[in-house]
């Protein structure tokens, strides 16, 4: 998100430029975080300035000046996806994927911790947080269509991939960037086909899900 410029005369960690811009955070936040509803419920088609306005409850014309081209509200929206995703998947309980993770950052994760860690994030994200999968959906199609939104979307998505990465080097990997890849993509079906695809009416539970990651992580480390 831009920073917001304090205003003529005022520092920028004055009381009133700091509430001013608190005040413009929240607002991009209701501006995403209804771009996101919209997209669930009509599409992309349905993701207008005006029905903005309307779904966040601001007054006509507050959308256009937050964001006063398509682009730029794709943007909002994509930021808002990556904070909520960021709230559900949690990166940083990921064992071996945080801020200490790397030499000296303590003992390495257990695989069991691991697939315990994964398992609990995944189920979190398809048994509460389904909706967010559509809307993830409805903005990774359009990026395809956008080469402009596809470089953004994909800068913005990166604030997973390095725990990821981080999360295999630390328990042993022999191709971390690979079996970082073989984990999303497993991932990314399982949440495509139980959010849109045949399996949406049969969520794995809790158990099914870390045996499938039992079974990725043993082919991966060539454990028993």
């Amino acid at each position: 998100m831009r920073a917001s410029t304090a205003p003529a005369g005022e520092s920028p960690g004055s009381p009133v430029s700091a509430a001013s811009a608190a005040s413009a955070a929240s607002r991009a936040e209701r501006i995403g975080d209804a771009a996101l509803d919209l997209l669930v419920e009509r599409g992309m088609r349905g993701l207008t300035h005006r029905a903005v306005d309307e779904r966040a409850g601001l007054p006509q014309g507050s959308t256009s000046n937050h964001a006063r081209t398509r682009q730029a509200l794709l943007e909002t929206a994509v930021r808002r996806q990556v904070h909520w995703e960021a709230r559900v998947l949690a990166p940083d309980e990921l064992p071996g994927g945080g801020p200490d993770a790397g030499p000296g950052g303590g003992a390495p994760p257990s695989p069991e911790a691991l697939v315990d860690a994964l398992a609990l994030a995944l189920h979190r994200y398809l048994t509460d947080h389904r909706a967010l999968l559509v809307s993830r959906y409805e903005l990774a199609l359009e990026a395809t269509r956008r080469p402009e939104l596809r470089t953004f979307f994909d800068s913005a998505g990166s604030a997973f991939r390095g725990p990821l990465v981080a999360m295999m080097t630390a328990v042993g990997s022999p191709a971390p960037e690979r079996h970082a890849l073989s984990l999303v993509a497993w991932c990314e079906g399982l949440m495509f086909s139980c959010a849109a695809g045949s399996f949406h009416a049969a969520v794995p539970g809790l158990a099914e899900l870390r045996t499938g990651f039992e079974e990725l992580l043993r082919g991966m480390l060539g454990t028993t």
